[in-house]
């Protein structure tokens, strides 16, 4: 027996104070660097496990999506560090691009280029340099408190000079691949940002809002003398329209009213039906009869395009709504753009930058195009060429920063030709391990599959430069793209000290292809697009290739990112384009990706709306393991969107920090009384402790199995059955055996907390800690090695028959709760009739026990409360009786079957396994319920004599005084003097039972004495009265 005491454990603990407790140990014992040191780096070696971490932006605080994430990228490196693997976790920071840009602007109050060119784009910059930074302490505040484990004073920033040369050689590396290009392309396009954005940024969340534009009808005069009829929610587009598609295989109705021909599609008739009801039927075209045919403008802005006012035939034409037919503005739609290029006809973009008609448009020069749009249409109505104008309400993209909604234009931008590369992409994502694995041929799958050339530069201010400088003389044209800043320094003769704008702007040069030494070489305006410099992170982050040229070449790629599920179209997306064209390999081996976090209204979280608790509030209430394990065992890692909700924390620390909690406080309790404590052991022959150590055996090979997949749902689903069998079975089924201070129970015990200490420290660190230090003096569970179920005793056949026992006594007590009979009323039998009851057989006094029956019988036969029942399995039965199992199902329907021993027939048709399974149902009214795999049944008999009622009653009286002693502050251990008020018929009922009370309530005396009434026994008022003993326990 050791002399060592566990440490007082509180039985009422406040998880936020034992949380502050271990924060500040972690911090002044430097717990995460030690656990780092303790896993050596090797080269390359299997012992190292690379984790990149998704760069945040810092403009704002963390919400619980971040924290979400966060306990993610916590729990498996915790894990894979427990398992001998080095696990570097470097945190950085995404500084760059339109969110910062925008929160700049409306903290000066400014907007739009001219302004912050008034304002001085140097000091706009540095302005946004301080401004991304602003929130970097209350990151690393929310990032502690949640108990992550992160290296901040090691941190990257995508605005640091080493990361930005090494975006710059990614882009020159690209360029000389001929993966980079530039072009004139429609492009989503940000009027208040002034800038082009790439289709991962017009498909993010929140992107797309509903919207109610004008929805217009109109007549297009051919030249063959019909009016053919046009529809578009974009008005505005209409002066810049360049011709008109059809789908060359659609039927084209002609129809004459008020003696105009008029054409539409066939499948859209019934849509104008208020305007051309009283209109006769004339004629029958396909597209492809009007293909070719040209018409009148309804404007003569571009009246002389070559080529230009002709149907022309398209594919992506539709009858689902409009007319059929499709007006083409070739400046402002993607799809124009390509069938008109096709046609010869050329681009026009009578749009200035921000968003209003340049000086051809001359009615509405200068006028913004949203704001046009009545004009417009009061325009084409004084025309007559306005059919239908109503109002269509539909979803709409929007800036996904400044909220604005967008327009298509055409504009010129710098391209990454994702296209050449797209195959190899969709070839590398086979080799990536996607949780959920639908991700893989899903959402990231089929976005490759669909994956246009990226639009990677930004008309914009802060961010790193495109690395391009053109000659400014277009006689003497010469391009240069620079990779490094050696490179920069070796042609404009300066130190190169920052990347940003204006300082890369002002690196001029006389043009060396110029023999008259005028023109000059000059940076191209734009800058790169945020998401590409936070795809180059893998490499960027460690300055490659200028420095650890060999480390990356070892790490990469990496071995795990998590992030939510709209980073298929985003950071994911990124990080693999630039893998496979640089690199020909994927960025990342496992990817997680997470639903996302919703309030407790079940909408999108918003500040506005209050819908979520504050996180900070949350961790000072419940504790920050109470909101990890709350995140991370819910479907949101199943990719399934999530409520975050108080109530649901709260309900964590009642099903799964107080259970854990409360093992460890009896475990203590008890130990402690006996003046001891427990040591690891696994050779009791107890059959309880055998028990809870080989179920103990399979909770960590589930739990290593889970992890090792990444399925931390299933990982937290296991540990957290295991507490339920923990604490509401071994633990209350052995009381007594700790009361009386069994060595064997405290070192099965304290050797059970060991364990699922260690299992469960990814995903309860902080209580973790507590109950690991405390149980074993050791300094952290975290310095822990992952345990081994070849550490423990297995016993598969044992853990098979107890849990068959738990199950029994779970259907007995649901049938004790269905027929109104208390657990402490015993019951004179228990009768549990399967093929396989007689394994029962060495158990039935547990199950007699925890029932609180008299008997226990186990019988091979049926229950006559209940019956069998066939299904049939047709899927099974077709290939051996073909049209004959519909008379199977017949027969079983109608109740025309029979068992004969071992063989099963319906009709005259014999089943075989696997064409059939045999359950058992319930006779309605019995006091009897199906076991779990139906083919058993478990029956109470509830009838209640005086006798069991008595005893009943001695039992109430017993958890009486129970209470009266807790009510009391008596510890478990201290004897007492016991007063009972009690009628004289109570008292004789009480009779035969009084040395159980005394024993079970560890009273040296009874007194029987009138009392003021202090509770209720059966309806009765009595009173009890209980005083600490003088005597000592042992």
């Amino acid at each position: 027996m050791t002399d060592r005491r566990y440490p007082p454990v509180e039985s009422q603990p406040s998880f936020p104070a034992i949380e502050t407790e271990i924060l500040e140990r972690w911090k002044n014992d430097d717990t995460f660097a030690a656990s780092l040191e303790k896993r050596p780096a090797g080269s390359g070696e299997p012992d190292e496990y690379v984790f990149y971490d998704g760069p945040p932006f810092a403009n704002g605080l963390p919400h619980y999506g971040h924290l979400l994430t966060g306990f993610v990228k916590d729990a498996i490196p915790r894990y894979r560090t427990m398992k001998g693997q080095r696990v570097d976790r470097r945190f950085g920071w995404d500084c760059h691009g339109l969110p910062a840009e925008v929160e700049a602007e409306k903290q000066l109050g400014i907007s739009g280029h001219p302004e912050v060119a008034a304002f001085g784009i140097e000091k706009f910059n540095e302005y946004c340099r301080t401004s991304v930074l602003r929130y970097t302490n209350e990151w690393e505040r929310y990032v502690t408190r949640q108990a992550r484990w992160v290296d901040f004073e090691n941190d990257y920033k995508t605005l640091d000079l080493p990361y930005m040369e090494s975006v710059m050689w990614a882009f020159k590396t690209l360029h000389n691949k001929g993966l980079i290009y530039e072009g004139y392309r429609v492009l989503a396009y940000c009027w208040r940002c002034e800038t082009p954005l790439s289709n991962t940024e017009t498909r993010m969340d929140d992107v797309y809002r509903d919207r109610q534009d004008p929805a217009l009808t109109v007549k297009f005069a051919l030249d063959s003398g019909e009016k053919i009829l046009a529809w578009t929610t974009t008005p505005w587009t209409l002066p810049a329209n360049l011709a008109l598609a059809v789908h060359p295989d659609v039927v084209y109705a002609v129809i004459e009213i008020d003696g105009e021909q008029l054409i539409l599609a066939e499948a859209r008739l019934d849509s104008y039906e208020r305007e051309f009801g009283e209109a006769q039927r004339v004629g029958t075209l396909l597209g492809s009869d009007l293909v070719g045919r040209t018409y009148q403008p309804l404007f003569d802005y571009f009246s002389d395009t070559e080529s230009a006012f002709r149907i022309l035939g398209a594919d992506f034409v539709t009858t689902q709504d409009g007319t059929g037919v499709v007006h083409l503005a070739p400046g402002f739609g993607e799809e124009d753009q390509n069938v008109c290029l096709e046609a010869g006809i050329a681009t026009v973009c009578p749009m200035d930058s921000h968003g209003c008609y340049t000086s051809e448009v001359t009615p509405w020069a200068g006028q913004h195009v949203f704001e046009a749009n009545p004009a417009v249409i009061k325009h084409l109505k004084q025309v007559g060429v306005v059919v239908r104008h109503d109002s269509y309400d539909h979803s709409y993209p929007h800036c996904w920063r400044c909220a604005e909604p967008l327009v298509y234009r055409a504009i010129s931008s710098w391209f990454v030709e994702v296209t050449a590369v797209k195959q190899r992409m969709l070839e590398l994502n086979q080799q990536i391990t996607w949780v959920p694995e639908h991700l893989k041929e899903g959402s990231f799958g089929k976005w490759l599959a669909n994956a246009r050339d990226w639009s990677i530069s930004r008309n914009r201010f802060w961010g790193s430069p495109i690395p391009v400088w053109k000659s400014d003389d277009p006689e003497y044209p010469r391009l240069d793209v620079y990779g490094s800043l050696a490179e920069l320094e070796r042609d404009f003769g300066v130190v190169v000290t920052d990347l940003h704008r204006p300082a890369v702007d002002d690196l001029i040069r006389p043009n060396p292809d110029d023999p008259t030494g005028r023109s000059m070489m000059r940076r191209v305006p734009e800058v790169l697009d945020c998401w590409f410099e936070s795809g180059s992170m893998p490499f960027a982050q460690v300055h490659y290739p200028f420095e650890n040229t060999e480390w990356f070449e070892q790490h990469y790629p990496g071995d795990f990112i998590v992030e939510y599920i709209g980073q298929t179209r985003g950071w994911f997306y990124t990080l693999h384009v630039l893998a496979t064209a640089l690199f020909d390999r994927p960025a990342f081996s496992t990817c997680v990706s997470h639903g996302i976090v919703l309030g407790d209204d079940g909408q999108k979280m918003s500040k506005s709306l209050r819908n979520y608790p504050d996180p900070m509030v949350v961790f000072d209430t419940y504790g920050a393991d109470a909101m990890r394990w709350y995140l991370l065992s819910s479907a949101i890692l199943r990719g399934s969107d999530f409520s975050v909700t108080e109530s649901g924390i709260r309900e964590t620390v009642r099903q799964v920090l107080l259970p854990l909690w409360n093992s460890w406080y009896f475990l203590s309790l008890y130990a402690n009384a006996e003046g001891t404590s427990g040591t690891w052991r696994t050779d009791s022959s107890n059959v309880l402790d055998r028990y809870i150590l080989a179920k103990t055996a399979q909770m960590v090979e589930r739990a290593t199995k889970d992890l090792d997949a990444y399925d931390l749902f299933a990982a937290c689903s296991g540990i957290r059955e295991f507490l339920d069998v923990l604490t509401n079975w071994y633990i209350r089924r052995s009381r007594d055996r700790f009361w009386e201070g069994d060595k064997d129970a405290i070192d099965t015990l304290h050797t059970v907390l060991d364990v699922l200490c260690r299992v469960s420290a990814p995903l309860l660190p902080l209580l973790s800690e507590t109950v690991y230090t405390g149980l074993t003096g050791n300094q952290s569970v975290h310095l822990a090695d992952w345990p081994s179920a070849s550490e423990l005793v297995s016993d598969p056949e044992l853990v098979l028959v107890m849990d068959r026992v738990r199950e029994v006594c779970s259907v007995a007590l649901s049938i004790r709760k269905a027929h109104a009979r208390r657990v402490r009323l015993p019951l004179s039998e228990l009768t549990v009739s399967h093929s396989d009851a007689q394994q029962l057989s060495g158990f039935i006094d547990i199950i007699a026990d925890e029932v609180n029956v008299k008997r226990v019988s186990l019988s091979h036969e049926t229950s006559a409360a209940a019956s069998a029942v066939l299904q049939v399995n047709p899927g099974a039965l077709g290939p051996r009786l073909g049209g004959r199992t519909q008379d199977v199902i017949k027969s079983v329907k109608s109740g025309d079957w029979r068992q004969e021993g071992e063989r099963v027939f319906a009709g005259d048709i014999e089943l075989f396994e696997g064409e059939y399974s045999l359950k058992m149902a319930v006779t309605a009214g019995a006091a009897s319920a199906a076991l779990g795999d139906g083919l058993g049944m478990v029956t109470l008999n509830i009838e209640v004599t005086p006798e069991l009622a008595a005893e009943g009653t001695s039992r109430d009286l017993i958890r009486l005084v129970q209470q009266a002693r807790r009510e009391a502050g008596l510890e478990v251990s201290d004897r007492i003097t016991l007063t009972l008020g009690v009628s004289d018929a109570l008292r004789n009922l009480m009779q035969p039972f009084l040395e159980e009370l005394s024993s079970e309530t560890l009273a040296t005396s009874l007194r029987w004495a009138d009392g003021e009434a202090n509770t209720n026994l059966d309806g009765e008022a009595i009173f009890i009265g209980v005083e600490r003993a003088s005597i000592s326990p042992r």
